[in-house]
């Protein structure tokens, strides 16, 4: 349950960090629980949880294609199996051991991606990863969250754990995050959370992107003198088809907004249902390019890619006065 100290305390540390808290209680809960890294147990915050635990704690080194194949055989053997290291090398360096070993397979593991989209881009676009959301969803039976805030990081992971199946949890954003749930909430798998309402305009968020989408709602309002209703699609996979179709027949514009590739994502997703909707509102495709930029801070890569509240609202506003309302 998330109290006022830890959602402050989450949001101080970030999600890597969290995640290695969140370990800490898992550790103490559940007797059969296994934590394994690829040589990251510093940076997702572990080393606490190793000395504590030593019994559920395995590093295989530098071998993501190994992490998932002990994962998978662990939890053949009954262990409840969490796995983690770095977004990129958890998704695509292992992609065929996740599709055989969990997707096909069934086991229960939970991934955790630590700092995807671009949070990591002063080492390059090798370290991020903004197609992680489009190779994951497209792996059968798994399913695919992407918490808003720390504390919804913590409340993903407990989530992920607890299905059968296997399961990722994107972690986005760094030190210092902004806090969007300010108070206990219910995660459900599965389900949309409506933040604001709104009836002209709709953003449907996911990640870091559900602060911005909060404060581009503000700034849109203010310009525009209509309401905008913003969404946490933290349930990539399975997706919550039926919220989506309501938006999507009652509002006069949506904007999917994403700290991931336009291809493959959240927008690829929800235009998904929206084929199956006659006369749907349009939509706007907020994300990364589908090409690979030059490395950066981590500010001024979400600014070049029009990812603040500022240019997400200057764009919805333009787009939709073209539209003739």
């Amino acid at each position: 349950m998330l109290d006022d100290k830890k959602i402050k305390n989450y949001s101080r540390i970030g999600s890597r960090a969290t995640f290695g808290l969140v370990a800490l209680e898992l550790g103490e809960a559940i007797d059969n629980l296994m934590i394994l890294t690829a040589d990251v147990s510093t940076s997702a915050g572990l080393d606490r949880f190793k000395k504590a635990y030593p019994e559920k704690y395995l590093d295989v080194g530098i071998a993501e294609q190994n992490l998932i194949a002990v994962a998978a055989g662990l939890a053949s053997e009954g262990y409840k199996v969490v796995t983690t290291t770095f977004a990129p090398f958890q998704t695509m360096r292992c992609c065929e051991q996740i599709k055989v070993n969990l997707g096909y397979m069934g086991h229960d593991v939970c991934m955790v991606g630590l700092a995807s989209g671009v949070v990591l881009g002063t080492l390059g676009y090798t370290h991020c990863c903004i197609e992680d959301l489009s190779i994951m969803r497209s792996i059968p039976g798994l399913t695919v969250l992407s918490p808003a805030d720390c504390g919804a990081t913590a409340k993903a992971i407990e989530a992920a754990i607890g299905i059968d199946g296997p399961a990722y949890v994107r972690l986005t954003g760094g030190s210092r995050s902004n806090i969007v749930y300010e108070s206990d909430f219910d995660f459900d798998i599965g389900r949309i959370i409506e933040l604001k309402p709104g009836k002209e305009i709709a953003l449907l968020a996911t990640g870091t992107m559900v602060a911005a989408s909060l404060k581009a709602a503000e700034f849109i309002e203010t310009q525009l003198k209509v309401s905008v209703a913003v969404y946490d699609v933290h349930s990539i996979k399975p997706l919550d088809v039926e919220l989506i179709k309501t938006v999507a027949r009652n509002c006069k514009l949506i904007a999917t907004i994403e700290e991931h590739s336009i291809v493959g994502g959240l927008g690829s997703a929800v235009s998904e249902v929206k084929t199956q909707i006659p006369r749907a509102a349009p939509q706007l495709l907020f994300g990364l390019s589908d090409h690979y930029g030059h490395g950066g801070d981590y500010s001024d890569l979400l600014k070049f890619a029009g990812l603040t509240a500022e240019k997400i609202a200057d764009h919805v506003a333009t787009q939709f006065n073209s539209l003739g309302y």
